[in-house]
């Protein structure tokens, strides 16, 4: 079976909810990354592209109707390249890559992109259709920017518990402090302001036409532990997460080149990491934010290596809770140093557009891999109903 390699990945700045995309229309936002990622290699003829993996959580509003096909042509690639849109929620653009790297491993294309999009200000409210015709009642207008909505009746409740609740569920099952919590959001903030600030991401950010961001939104330099802990509880009375201590609702695009060994020519490029191996799980829907745990570790077996191995791990930082259970049950295996988490900020401060964050956590992966000379580093990612997705890669540049 063929090997498949990241090549080049690129992202949009995350922008804050009601922020400075908010004007900038998903489908535009999804085609400003594509177009840009293929801006990375002008040697690469678009039209070689096999397939388009695209990754988009809610779907309703401009993100309808497949809207990775829209980002082809709204980027001006070839009506021949195809694509697809993949929503596994907030896992949908590692998913994506995924589904890219065994197209390349089963010998179907030398050359696939994945990525994803998410505006999560632009989300639209979705009215039901009535059962029957001409009604007299009311009908309600509901959100789809985030979590469960048109439930049906015969889940569970305790499934459908809102997300933060699952969280604080999380909480008491391993005794997670408000402190830890704010603690971890707080060096997310530091490490991605200093990231910024030491030109790590000026290479993997592309702004997008007409909007007035040139870095992620969210990120405060100057958030404080002392100030975190003057925020309320977002989701019980007495609970432990706040608004500072989970990430925030966010717009943005990510995208990834992957190919073949063969295809360093046709790309114009060596490949930065391969993608040594794929790890997926499913749980109870409420401990979704426990997930990656298992997900990683088949990941690693997959790939033939440990815990041990591992110099940099991503992991998406939904909630601080759910974050800290995940890097303790990974030190138990032998992860070095916690350290090594998110060493270039996370989700809570850059932002966590849910289409695009996959796609974001593995091209940070591999240029942390790049920079750092270390070998081995997982990418992982919860997901909301009880999912968890991760890669490992293998640095080869």
């Amino acid at each position: 079976m063929n090997s498949s390699f990241v090549y080049a990945s690129v992202r949009t700045p995350f922008g804050r909810f009601n922020g400075a995309l908010a004007d900038t229309r998903t489908d535009d936002l999804a085609a400003t990354a594509l177009k840009a990622l293929l801006d990375r290699s002008p040697g690469l003829d678009p039209g070689l592209v096999g397939d388009v993996f695209w990754g988009n959580a809610n779907g309703a509003g401009e993100d309808n109707r497949n809207v990775g096909r829209m980002a082809v042509l709204l980027a001006g690639l070839p009506v021949t390249v195809s694509a697809t849109t993949v929503n596994r929620l907030c896992g949908s653009s590692l998913d994506a890559a995924m589904m890219a790297s065994r197209m390349i491993e089963a010998g179907d294309a030398e050359i696939a992109i994945a990525g994803g999009v998410e505006s999560m200000t632009r989300a639209p409210w979705v009215l039901p259709k009535p059962s029957r015709r001409f009604p007299a009642g009311d009908v309600t207008a509901v959100s789809t920017t985030l979590g469960w909505r048109l439930v049906n009746e015969r889940m569970p409740a305790e499934w459908t518990a809102s997300l933060g609740e699952c969280n604080e569920q999380l909480q008491e099952r391993f005794a997670i402090s408000r402190e830890r919590q704010d603690e971890f959001g707080a060096r997310s903030h530091r490490l991605a302001a200093e990231a910024w600030e030491k030109g790590f991401y000026d290479d993997l950010v592309m702004p997008v036409p007409g909007a007035d961001l040139v870095r992620d939104e969210s990120i405060r330099a100057d958030t404080s532990l002392e100030a975190l802990a003057r925020l309320k509880p977002a989701f019980r009375p007495d609970g432990t997460i706040t608004a500072g201590n989970c990430s925030p609702l966010n717009d943005g695009a990510s995208a990834v080149l992957l190919g073949s060994a063969g295809a360093a020519a046709t790309i114009g490029r060596d490949p930065v990491a391969r993608i040594a191996g794929r790890g997926w799980t499913a749980l109870e829907p409420q401990q979704f934010g426990y997930a990656p745990v298992q997900a990683a570790n088949d990941a690693l077996a997959r790939a033939g290596v440990t815990w041990e191995d591992i110099g940099a791990v991503e992991l998406n930082e939904a909630f601080a809770v759910q974050s800290i259970a995940c890097v303790d049950a990974w030190l138990e295996l032998g992860l070095r140093d916690a350290e090594l988490v998110n060493a270039k900020g996370g989700a809570i401060a850059i932002g966590h557009p849910l289409g695009a964050s996959g796609g974001r956590i593995l091209g940070t992966l591999a240029a942390r891999l790049v920079e750092s000379g270390e070998r081995w580093g997982v990418a992982a990612i919860c997901i909301g109903v009880g999912q968890g997705l991760a890669v490992v890669l293998e640095n080869v540049g």
